[in-house]
């Protein structure tokens, strides 16, 4: 299979999974529970689940002290997105933690040269202030979300670090391999976090039916499927190409929310402009990199 060829089937999944993505918000809408425990039960179950697999496989997943000590500290930061995205949720709405998810590219576009000292495009800079145009459209008159949409535009960030540092990483490592361990070290500090201020110790494990559902939904298919999807794909798909796709995260995370959270979820004509101007990007970036002759990955 060519390169071209790896690359459209990697764009292809990446899309999937973003989709698979968008199901997050709404579910962790719907767990009663506060972001950090949330996210500590959905790695816990997401380790289960890569074990699982990786036992019936007869995977070896051995690696390097090196490598695993660099895995182990990603999973801190990946704990960090998850967390206030999460608590960005709730404190607002799905939408906002949603689309805030946007500024994804901006960071990306001026990190990923930074650290992998690649030269800086000017398109790449143009298409994440567009990103920043919608969301500033979108939010224009949602000021009483403002403490949320700090804390998505906290989670944008150090999605854009952990997806560019997983770039260098999956070009030696097999993905799932990378996952597992980044899930344990996310698992680790958030455990460590919750020692520190003393709910592990009163945890009782007492949810309600539905909670156990969503997160068990939340932690096979949304994060242990879909991460080691979406670490994979990043061989083949540069960390900004990777970005500009998780920016269509918010327009599915917000459809979706539209059918299960209807009651919650209230739109002002400023989120469909900005929600254009969004998709506009996403979708027309990639053509002109193609005919301009810059290399998308």
């Amino acid at each position: 299979m060519t390169l071209e060829k790896n690359t459209r089937k990697d764009l292809l999944l990446l899309h999937l999974t973003v989709f698979i993505w968008g199901f997050t918000g709404v579910l962790g809408k719907l767990i009663s529970i506060d972001a950090v425990r949330m996210v500590w039960y959905r790695v816990f179950i997401a380790i289960i689940s890569l074990a699982i697999y990786f036992i019936f496989s007869k995977k070896n997943i051995k690696v390097s002290k090196k490598n695993a000590f660099n895995f182990f500290f990603t999973g801190g930061i990946v704990a960090i997105h998850w967390v206030f995205f999460f608590h960005a949720i709730k404190i607002s709405t799905v939408s906002v933690g949603l689309v805030c998810l946007s500024s994804l590219t901006l960071f990306t576009s001026v990190l990923e040269p930074l650290i992998k000292r690649k030269p800086f495009y000017k398109v790449d800079i143009f298409v994440g202030l567009l990103i920043i145009l919608g969301i500033y459209l979108i939010f224009k008159f949602e000021t009483k979300y403002t403490l949320g949409i700090i804390f998505g535009l906290s989670t944008a960030l150090a999605a854009s670090l952990f997806s560019i540092i997983n770039s260098n990483f999956v070009q030696n490592t097999k993905a799932e391999i990378i996952s597992f361990y980044e899930l344990v070290g996310a698992f680790f500090w958030l455990t460590l976090y919750r020692l520190f201020d003393n709910t592990l110790l009163n945890e009782s494990l007492n949810l309600s039916l539905a909670d156990w559902s969503y997160l068990f939904i939340l932690g096979t298919i949304c994060t242990a499927l879909a991460y080691v999807v979406g670490v994979s794909v990043m061989k083949n798909l540069s960390a900004f190409t990777v970005a500009l796709v998780t920016n269509l995260e918010p327009i599915y995370g917000i459809l979706i929310a539209l059918v299960f959270l209807n009651t919650h979820e209230k739109m002002s004509i400023g989120f469909y402009i900005g929600t254009a101007i969004i998709l506009g990007s996403v979708f027309l970036f990639p053509l002109y990199k193609k005919r301009k002759k810059i290399p998308l990955n």
